[in-house]
């Protein structure tokens, strides 16, 4: 296989509010080459003719687009994942301008996501937990939010222009993150089967630390089915 044959990228908008938003989405998708777009629990449910009427020629987009429950089944053939906010988090994961992710799309193996949030909240703390890295498109100061379709455009347009389509080099294959979260899963049930969150309210954010420990790492296929061998030999079972 030709590695530039092996790169997707997918688009999956979190929780959007606004079926206009999606069929402008929807376009900018088509109008950068983009063919995968994922919806996560849309507001005013799917399809929506609404989105069909603003996505112009994308028609083929907007009817091509999955639909998923949450975030977390959306990416969980993803090797990659870039969280698009423009709030301040606490998670300790990198934070890329739109041209840094642009690179790191470029260094990392197949299978691309960006999660973009709703409209009013934008992406909740363990959906960006989900991510690699969070990418802020750099804005005025005085008035830092972009549209959800803008910053669709905004980012794509940027990822097109810069020929990021194909990757610069093959990497070692990535685990996906339906392996990853199996570890993570895996790990949570067995730290509650020792009584380990003995302060049961700091459970969610040193799970969300540690989901974020794991992603950094970029563990493989193999590395992840060998730290679940360790987790589960240490449970004794």
């Amino acid at each position: 296989m030709q590695y530039e044959d092996c790169m997707t990228l997918s688009i999956i908008l979190v929780r959007p509010q606004m079926g206009e938003n999606i069929g402008a989405a929807a376009r900018a998708c088509a109008n950068f080459g983009v063919g995968d777009l994922r919806l996560v629990a849309p507001r005013d449910g799917w399809p929506n003719p609404k989105a069909s009427d603003m996505a112009g020629r994308a028609l083929d987009v907007v009817d091509d687009a999955k639909l998923f429950a949450t975030a977390e089944e959306a990416i969980a053939d993803a090797q990659y994942v870039l969280a698009v906010t423009a709030r301040d988090r606490v998670l300790n994961l990198p934070n890329f301008t739109t041209q840094q992710a642009i690179d790191a799309m470029r260094a990392h193996p197949c299978n691309v996501a960006l999660l973009f949030g709703p409209e009013r909240t934008g992406l909740e703390n363990d959906e960006v937990a989900l991510a690699d890295a969070i990418l802020t498109s750099p804005t005025a100061p005085e008035y830092g939010s972009l549209n959800l379709a803008q910053a669709v455009v905004v980012v794509l347009a940027q990822w097109f222009a810069s020929g990021a389509a194909v990757p610069d080099k093959p990497t070692e294959e990535v685990a996906s993150r339906e392996q990853l979260n199996g570890l993570v899963k895996h790990l949570e049930d067995e730290l509650g089967a020792i009584n380990f969150w003995r302060v049961p309210e700091k459970k969610d954010g040193m799970m969300r630390n540690i989901r974020a420990a794991l992603t950094r790492a970029q563990l493989s296929a193999q590395e992840v089915a060998t730290w679940r061998g360790i987790v589960k030999s240490l449970a004794g079972k």
